[in-house]
Order: structure tokens, then sequence, then C-alpha cells
């Protein structure tokens, strides 16, 4: 079966983007997996899916996949990457789109200046929410915000550089988020603590992990290694559970300029209304025999 396929990415958070609407497909782990490989597949941090809405309320429905076959509810760069595809490939000249996902609707909006704004939808600060086993652990407040003393399991790790316990906030954006503050990210041990905090036992649907510097009221920078997909050059959600952390803590001012390793999001967040602003580019486009791909995958494992 051939599959047509447009490689895009948002600040470097890359994806491989599918029209659902036109052709038909059939998404499941293996194809997903086989789709994100970046040695023997076509690569990408997630794959996004462009369906027709099953909701009155909205114009497409889209679903995320990362590249461990995992479905997830929701991608902020992925958002801006699929208006930027279905304004592209001419599914449809509404604009601003309103999105179906997993958790609820979006508002995405193209500006004329080729940055897309997305309304990212509720925040939630409650361990239930993402959800979180809170119990028994240490707590201190930073203005509104919880800051909770996670111990991080050594089963099986000897290395001396995992520290013993980290400080986290929780947030949750649809998608789960535990941020921690460093003073350097450049310096921060993520491919050491996000492996262990994204699959830490008090997360049941595991957690996007994400490390934050501050620079000053107004700028972030930040580094997030997400459930699924490991490290990623950017994570919209991310840099919204970020900043809304950093509001709540009394340390940010919105907007907030947060700088990725792959590029520049603007954060704006009021305490109710969420709203991130970033680039959202069209690499190249493709076909792929994608039960081919999946036999080769089976093959070379």
């Amino acid at each position: 079966m051939i599959w047509n396929f447009t490689k895009m990415h948002g600040a470097g958070n890359d994806f491989v983007v599918l029209d659902g609407v036109r052709q038909s497909i059939d998404m499941t782990p293996e194809r997903a997996r086989a789709l994100g490989d970046r040695h023997f597949g076509i690569g990408a941090d997630q794959i996004l899916l462009v369906e027709p809405a099953t909701s009155a309320d909205a114009d497409f429905r889209y679903r995320i996949f990362n590249n461990d076959g995992s479905e997830v509810e929701h991608c902020g760069n992925g958002a801006r990457c699929f208006v930027r595809f279905v304004h592209d490939t001419g599914l449809s000249t509404r604009n601003p789109l309103r999105a179906q996902i997993a958790t609820g609707i979006l508002e995405l909006d193209e500006g004329a200046d080729e940055q897309v704004t997305v309304d990212m939808g509720n925040t939630r600060f409650e361990p239930d929410a993402l959800p979180f086993d809170a119990r028994g652990l240490a707590t201190r407040l930073q203005g509104q915000d919880t800051l909770y003393t996670l111990p991080l399991p050594r089963e099986g790790d000897t290395s001396a550089a995992l520290p013993d316990e980290v400080e986290i906030s929780i947030v949750a954006i649809s998608n789960p988020h535990a941020v921690q503050r460093v003073d350097d990210v450049d310096r921060a041990p993520v491919q050491l603590v996000g492996p262990a905090v994204e699959s830490h036992p008090r997360f049941p649907r595991r957690v996007n992990a994400g490390f934050m510097q501050i620079v000053d009221r107004h700028t972030i920078r930040l580094r997030v290694y997400e459930r699924g997909a490991g490290e990623t050059l950017a994570c919209g959600t991310g840099a919204c559970a970020a900043v809304a952390a950093g509001i709540r803590g009394g340390l940010l001012d919105t907007p907030v300029r947060v700088h990725a390793r792959g590029g520049v999001l603007t954060v704006d967040w009021d305490g109710r209304k969420l709203r991130m602003t970033g680039p959202a580019t069209s690499v190249y486009t493709g076909s792929v025999d994608i039960d081919a791909l999946v036999f080769s995958m089976a093959l070379n494992r």
C-alpha cells in the first residue's frame, strides 16, 4: 500500500504528516515505528495523521503517534504543522482552523508572517490531571506553584551522576509534563535524568521531562525529553508547561520567548488563555510503500 506523505518540522521538532482525508490510512504501532525510524524509515519524532472530524465543532481531526508507536494526546509543534499542511495541500482555506484532538478542540491561526498561533487549550496543575502519584512526597510552595521532590529510582543504575532526587513542577496541557529548573541547559543531564523521570513509576502514563533555564523574566532556554520520542529539538506543549510553571512560581512574566535547540517559540499565558506562536516548515514530499517498509524493519531487527 502506497502512502503519500509530507516531511515537516516546527522549530526542529520533525514530523511525517499523512493526509487521511484523501487517502486511506490504517495506522498501527508497527507502521508508526517504521515511518519514524531514522535508519530504516523516513525518520521523525512524531507521525501526524489528518482525518475528517468526528465532531461538528471541528474542521478536521488530527492524531499524533510517537516514533515508538504510542499514540499521544497533543503536540504543540505538530499542531502548527497541521494547519500549514492543511492550507498548503488545499484541504481547506479556513483560517483560523479548528482541530479535534484526543482531549478537545484547538483553534489554530496561520499569520501572514508564516508564523502559526495555537490556542493550546486547558492547563491544569493537580496531580490527577497528569496523572501523578504525589502521595508521601515532600513539597514546597514557590509563588502559586507547588514543587514536588521526586526520588529517582536506581534499579540497575550505578551511575554516580544520577541525582538521588529532583524537584519538579507538574503541568497537564493535554500531555503530562514534569518541569525542573536548571542553571544551564547545556550542562543539564538530560540524557540521564530525562529517562528516569519520563518512565518514573509515579507517572503511570509516563511524562515529558522538561529542563528550564531562566534567562530573564521574559526569556527561558529549554530542553525536553519527550515520552516515547527521547529528547527533541523543540516541544510545543513542553514550552507551554515550562512557561506556565514559571509564571505561577513568580519567576516569569508573559509573554515569554522560549529558546529550544531547534528554534524560538513565544508563549503567552494570562492564567486562563494559553497561546503559543512559532514556525511550521515543509521540508519535502514523497511516497512510501508502508507494507514493504514494515517488512524491511522486521528483517533488520
